[in-house]
């Protein structure tokens, strides 16, 4: 009875959190099965439900990333900084190179190559808020970009990833998101709250993953299109979620350190070959030069942007971009938070904030520079017909863009493997952080659910297709992403809390310390040592 309490386990289920796993599967499956039989159905509930979330809680949204941000800089640059996650004796797990690739694949996933040439280019032709096609729109289409995918969706992931590393590799509890409330609920976290906010926690992983593998199948079809005139075909791309499922699953059997890590550094390295060939091969020096600009015009509108919300223009822009985007970033943060929490023991406070908040933002940054950026340069300058191609599907215009440099083909086949890779990344990834959820904070959760759940996000994405393709896509990552920002809210406030204690633990000792030194060096010399204080002193529960 006390293994039940203390794990949530049962019976003959050494390694599963009956409550956890088998609701979120049923529920799961029976989306799966309805998405099935009743596509537009789904499809409809979904964009209703976005609908609804976006006109009453955008602000919500917006006020729970801006919190993040501030958070975020506050352990990176506060008093709690020096805190390890882990023994204070201890070092990194990972070398930097392995952490930085494994955590940028985990929380990137295929968006950045879907988006890398649309987005910008969107928001140059639609700008919100200047005049269409124009220089203006042009700075304003990048900072909206970098808004988009920086500092304030990997500032989410760092809040979510941070409390979790630190209650469970110095608090000794699971790797799971209900041992972020223990400092406010204590051992409730095994009964049913800990269960509710660990089975939000799968829905928002599920679906937050299966919004981009949608997105990448999309964009591998249009690939196979240029390559070889294939059409794009919801059917086609449901034996492409087969196909590329059944690599993901057999990445995610061979564990974290034999497929995922392995995967996640040589998708890494063929981005960078990628992106060292576009600024070679393209113009080099406007780039260099944008991203400087780029750079200063997002940090000079960073708090007007972050705060915006339509309320004098009456428009509802924001509703497919800055909440969708919020709403996806969260509705990952589960998936991502677990995920950057387990390759992260070792690493100070400071180390890991900075390292997650900056690093991957930076090389995004610089990425759409690369390639949105110029694709804006080559249309202020002569009109290549990219815009047309974007607004005929987003997933084509990447692939129009490397028609403009040299080794066409070559390109275009290394984006499609990069793609796959993408994807087959975010999936094992995914499907083994929902493993250690359904497994009760398990940190190497048995192989068998991990082929389930990697099963479920293909058949996922493959109802979403069906139902809508990218309009039920992103009302999906919307509706999951929403309930769980409540949860990141009471997150910030346990991480906050029980970072003070430590500090002040922290903070206790090293006084001692220094009053033990200065009495041993007042001691003669043969007495050196035998003097000595009580011990560390101990914080008294409350405290």
């Amino acid at each position: 009875m006390a293994e039940k309490v203390a794990t949530g386990r049962l019976g003959p289920f050494p390694h599963v959190s009956i409550p956890v796993f088998s609701i979120s599967a049923l529920l799961i499956v029976g989306f799966i099965i309805l998405g099935a039989i009743f596509p537009e159905t789904a499809g409809v509930v979904f964009l209703g439900a976005q609908t609804g979330i976006a006109d009453y809680f955008g602000w919500f949204l917006i006020v729970v990333t801006n919190l993040a941000v501030l958070l975020s800089l506050y352990l990176a640059l506060g008093p709690y900084g020096s805190i390890r996650l882990g023994a204070q004796t201890e070092t990194a797990q990972y070398g930097l190179f392995s952490w930085v690739a494994m955590m940028f694949s985990a929380g990137i996933g295929i968006g950045l190559i879907y988006w890398g040439v649309a987005e910008p280019l969107t928001h140059f032709y639609e700008s919100p808020l200047q005049e269409p096609e124009s220089i203006a729109a042009a700075e304003q289409a990048m900072v909206l970009t970098f808004l988009h995918w920086g500092f304030h969706g990997w500032a989410i992931y760092c809040v979510v990833g941070c409390a979790l590393a630190y209650f469970h590799y110095r608090k000794g509890l699971p790797l799971s998101i209900r041992s972020a409330l223990y400092p406010i609920i204590g051992e409730r976290i095994y009964g049913p709250w800990g269960h509710a906010v660990d089975i939000l926690a799968v829905f928002g992983t599920m679906f937050g993953v299966v919004t981009s593998l949608g997105l990448g199948v999309m964009q591998i079809n249009s690939g196979l299109g240029t390559l070889f005139g294939i059409a794009d075909s919801v059917f086609i791309q449901i034996g492409l979620i087969a196909f590329i499922t059944l690599l993901a699953t057999v990445s995610v059997v061979l564990g974290l350190d034999g497929g995922i890590k392995r995967l996640s550094n040589f998708n890494v390295q063929l981005s960078f070959v990628l992106l060292a060939f576009m600024v070679i091969a393209g113009p080099t020096l406007y780039i260099f030069d944008s991203f400087v600009e780029n750079m200063g015009n997002y940090i000079n509108e960073f708090v007007y942007f972050s705060f915006w919300s339509e309320a004098y223009s009456g428009t509802n822009w924001q509703v497919d971009w800055t909440i969708f985007y919020w709403a996806w970033w969260i509705s990952w943060s589960p998936f991502v938070g677990i995920f950057i929490a387990r390759i992260s023991r070792g690493r100070t406070v400071r180390e890991f904030t900075l390292g997650v908040l900056f690093v991957p933002a930076t090389i995004m940054f610089f990425w759409f520079t690369a390639f949105g950026g110029v694709a804006i340069q080559m249309e202020l300058g002569g009109n290549p017909g990219l815009i047309d191609v974007t607004r005929e599907a987003y997933g084509n215009a990447i692939f129009r863009l490397v028609e403009f440099y040299p080794l066409t083909e070559i390109v275009t086949g290394l984006l499609i493997v990069m793609i796959v890779m993408w994807f087959v990344t975010s999936s094992d990834s995914a499907s083994f952080v929902i493993d250690m959820l359904t497994a009760g904070g398990e940190a190497d959760p048995p192989k068998v659910q991990r082929i389930f759940w990697a099963v479920s996000e293909g058949a996922i994405a493959a109802v979403l297709l069906l139902a809508g393709g990218l309009s039920a896509l992103q009302a999906a990552a919307v509706v999951a992403g929403f309930p769980f920002a409540f949860v990141i809210l009471v997150m910030m406030y346990g991480l906050v809390r029980g970072l003070s204690r430590d500090h002040l633990v922290l903070y206790r000792y090293e006084q001692w310390y220094a009053t033990e030194k200065e009495a041993e060096a007042n001691l003669p010399k043969a007495y050196a040592g035998e003097d000595a204080l009580s011990g560390p002193p101990k914080i008294a529960a409350g405290n």
